[in-house]
């Protein structure tokens, strides 16, 4: 009898399982550290991505146990265990060269993925690949030599459920530690990185499956004859521009600056240390909101859901609402029509596009959806220097972002429509240290509300920076700048801790009413060159910020399915539709079946005939705003659209590597044409022009005073 090298457990049909098993499980584990960024932040994190590819591999394999024919069992088994090697093994490939996972639209255009990967392909490959299809190769020749032997007895039924019962337990587990360090997470969708570091790639490959069949056939159903009530809403909504604010920036640059998670309730804010004085925590943006070159708006409502930062860049580049559940840009980003800003201003003025980020692309999806926008370049974590001393989990931290986006801005075609998308002032709030810290911290029960004002004073003094640049180049003084709160920073849940640092208001007596009031958020216009702008009390939302952006730059926006109305208009209606149906007019506040008289902040217990109907029309008409925009959206209507005049965007038409090179070569094909700032400084760059300070060497006082201590 000739002796077998193989263990006498793996000649049975649950230790091949269990082999195979174990293995698929190796080279997930390898993939996620050694291929995959995941952005693993703590030890409860890397226990959570140790034991998510198990759920999924014991399931999936389980399904061979209840084959009873013996090599039906065996070989059911080793296509398996292929299939969702091959899986893994393509998200690897595809995962080096777009840094993005695999969805179900992607594997239906796959023919477009492979000519897009090009002779680039062959280099995607590493010798070490050969780890994660070695394996199928070895133990198909074992099997079919018989070096490894098939067991003739087969699995029970009752031990085969046991088995699949054991991976839903395993599952169960793992959401249940995935939803505790990341509430929300099926629901919010983050990232395509987030459900694959939570619950795995099978996970997500599913979960996708799911939201595509829902999202398709919702797209099914829809038809041209929907666009009909929608372009009826429209038109009816829309109302006429200023004739005074129209066309008063006309070919200037577009700038946003993303002013992330500050309300307005900071603008103006002092907060007071534990010696009483006094400190000033945005003193640069108090300064730009009273200036008289700026438009702003003490009544701007977020109105955001779930997608929040998403859902902000939604309701600015499209004026129309996120979705009721789960962000846009990760359920249809990707695959919707838009008639966006950046396309727009492309078609109808010339205008190059671009987004600054220093955060990773695939977060919120934004790698796809800003094609689908018509966005020509985006810059994310990948085209800057982020490390361990100038980042924290959601970026780089705006000071250096802000300095080191200046090499990419300099080379845009002008004029240009850009978003800078900062990021510091993002929950938890953590305290700035080394030479960023020394901003007092609040006084509360709640240390996220305590770093809150230091985390905004930091992204003030990195504004008031970015600024002092664009005055330096020459950029600001033909550039209409857009600074923009996203959402809310302190939630409803922590509104009351807050409430004793805020006038008059104190933690007994906080209502839904002030929660609704917190929902403000900063939103200016700042034009050089003018000097009547002024502090406007009209009531408006982002949704709004579209329609009013054109036509500050002289462009008609009648002709685009927008839902917002011109801020500086006349007959805006001033309805602020929040996206759970809840509203805000100046006169009232609504908040579920609460209605709030803003005057007097109190409910209204008791409404005459005359201010019901009034009421009703109010909700009926958010209503019907908020009904208008879904059909929009999920149907994808916009396919339909073609008043507009903008030709459809093909997405295959953007890519967002090697940007550099793209715009270094453009300058140099335009010679004396090119109008980007490089070219019109005689190509000479401006990056020694950007000055970063940090607080200590902004205030010298503080590192006396800690020197004194």
């Amino acid at each position: 009898m000739k002796k077998s090298y193989t263990p006498s457990w793996i000649n049975k049909r649950m230790g091949f399982f269990c082999l195979l098993t174990i293995l698929f499980w190796a080279k997930t584990i390898f993939a996620y550290l050694f291929d995959f960024n995941l952005g693993i932040e703590s030890p409860q994190q890397y226990f959570i991505l140790f034991i998510n590819p198990l759920a999924t591999t014991i399931f999936i394999l389980s399904i061979a146990l209840y084959v009873k024919n013996k090599k039906r069992a065996y070989w059911t088994t080793m296509i398996l265990y292929s299939l969702i090697t091959l899986l893994l093994f393509a998200n690897v490939v595809y995962y080096r060269e777009f840094t993005d996972f695999i969805t179900i639209n992607t594997m239906l255009g796959a023919g477009k993925v492979a000519s897009g990967l090009g002779e680039s392909a062959v280099r995607l490959f590493r010798p070490y690949d050969l780890l994660y299809i070695a394996d199928i190769v070895i133990i198909s020749c074992l099997l079919g030599f018989k070096k490894i032997k098939m067991e003739e007895q087969y699995v029970r039924s009752r031990y085969a459920f046991a088995v699949t019962s054991l991976s839903l337990l395993i599952f169960s587990i793992n959401l249940t530690l995935a939803e505790a360090d990341r509430p929300e997470l099926l629901k919010r969708t983050f990232s395509k990185d987030y459900i694959v570091k939570y619950l795995g790639l099978n996970v997500f490959t599913a979960y996708d499956g799911v939201q595509t069949y829902q999202t398709n056939q919702i797209r099914a159903q829809a038809s041209e004859n929907d666009l009909v009530d929608v372009e009826n809403y429209v038109k009816e909504h829309r109302v006429p521009a200023n004739e005074k604010m129209f066309g008063i920036a006309k070919d200037r640059n577009v700038i946003y600056v993303h002013l992330e998670s500050l309300q307005q309730f900071v603008i103006d804010y002092k907060l007071v240390d534990e010696e009483g004085v006094e400190h000033e925590v945005t003193p640069f943006l108090n300064s730009l909101f009273h200036d008289k070159q700026t438009y702003s708006f003490d009544n701007s409502f977020h109105q955001v859901a779930s997608g929040k930062t998403s859902d902000s860049e939604t309701l600015l580049e499209n004026s129309f609402f996120g979705l009721d559940q789960g962000p846009l840009f990760t359920q249809l980003g990707s695959k919707n029509t838009f008639q966006a800003a950046p396309n727009i201003l492309a078609q109808e003025a010339g205008y190059t596009s671009a987004v600054f980020h220093g955060n990773g692309g695939t977060f919120w999806n934004r790698n796809e959806t800003y094609k689908n926008l018509g966005y020509d370049y985006f810059f994310d974590a990948n085209y800057y220097d982020v490390n361990d001393d100038n980042s924290f989990q959601y970026g780089l931290h705006d000071k250096p972002f802000f300095q080191q986006s200046i090499q990419y801005l300099e080379h845009l075609q002008q004029p240009f429509y850009t978003k800078m998308i900062a990021v510091s002032n993002h929950y938890p709030y953590s305290e700035m240290e080394g030479e960023e810290g020394g901003f007092p911290l609040a006084d509360t029960k709640d240390t996220t509300i305590n770093g809150y004002f230091a985390t905004a004073n930091y992204l003030d003094q990195a504004v008031e920076q970015f600024f002092n640049y664009l005055k330096a180049s020459g950029l600001y003084e033909n550039s209409l700048i857009v600074l923009y709160g996203d959402h809310y920073g302190i939630s409803d849940s922590r509104n009351p801790d807050l409430a004793d640092l805020l006038e008059g208001k104190s933690k007994e007596t906080w209502d839904s009413f002030d929660d609704a009031q917190m929902q403000r958020v900063p939103l200016m216009f700042h034009i050089p060159g003018q000097s009547d702008g002024t502090v406007n009390h009209t009531f408006g939302g982002q949704v709004d910020v579209l329609p009013t952006l054109l036509h500050l730059l002289g462009i008609d926006n009648s002709k685009y399915m927008m839902l917002g109305q011109d801020l500086f208009s006349n007959e805006n209606e001033q309805i602020v539709a929040f996206r759970n149906g809840n509203f805000m007019t100046p006169e009232y506040t609504v908040v579920g079946e609460n209605i709030y008289r803003n005057a007097t902040e109190s409910v209204v217990f008791e409404t005459t005939e005359e201010e019901q109907l009034k009421i009703d029309e109010l909700r009926e008409k958010v209503s019907r705003q908020l009904a208008i925009s879904d059909a929009l959206t999920n149907g994808d209507l916009l396919r339909y659209y073609t008043n507009s005049g903008l030709k459809e965007i093909n997405v295959d038409d953007f890519d967002y590597k090697n940007q550099m090179e793209k715009m270094l070569k453009i300058e140099k094909e335009k010679g004396d044409k090119s109008t980007s700032l490089y070219s019109k400084k005689d190509n000479k760059s401006t990056v020694d022009l950007y000055e970063m300070k940090t607080y200590h060497e902004l205030h010298p006082e503080a590192v006396n005073e800690e020197n004194a201590d």
